[in-house]
């Protein structure tokens, strides 16, 4: 019997963590860290990418309305560290990065006011 978990193609969903840290967890409902389930498979057939989960986190976990406080022109607002795994994202391809299993997804704001 076939696990009713998987999709029609035969891929699973996505489960990743997101993390907001320097003050970003204010924007989402004061939460750190949220377990995420994406869908292996866009609409356009593609795989969700980091471009995918900004849209999505903006869509669907940002309790703040202030969306130029994370997302600037469709990216992440400059001043606003990406970590995928650990390791900056400009090392793994920025927003075209496809997510993975078990991804860890960490946003960091390194602007303080003062």
């Amino acid at each position: 019997m076939a696990d009713s978990s998987a999709t029609i193609q035969g891929a699973f969903p996505i489960p990743i963590t997101v993390e907001f840290t320097g003050g970003l967890e204010l924007l989402f409902g004061n939460e750190r860290k949220h377990k995420v389930i994406l869908p292996p498979q866009l609409e356009d057939g593609s795989r969700p990418n980091i471009s995918y989960l900004l849209r999505y986190l903006v869509d669907n976990l940002m309790k703040d309305q202030r969306r130029d406080m994370f997302i600037m022109e469709d990216n992440v607002r400059p001043g606003i560290l990406v970590l995928i795994n650990d390791a900056d994202w400009e090392l793994e391809g920025e927003e075209t990065y496809e997510l993975q299993q078990g991804d860890n997804i960490v946003f960091v704001s390194t602007l303080h006011g003062g």
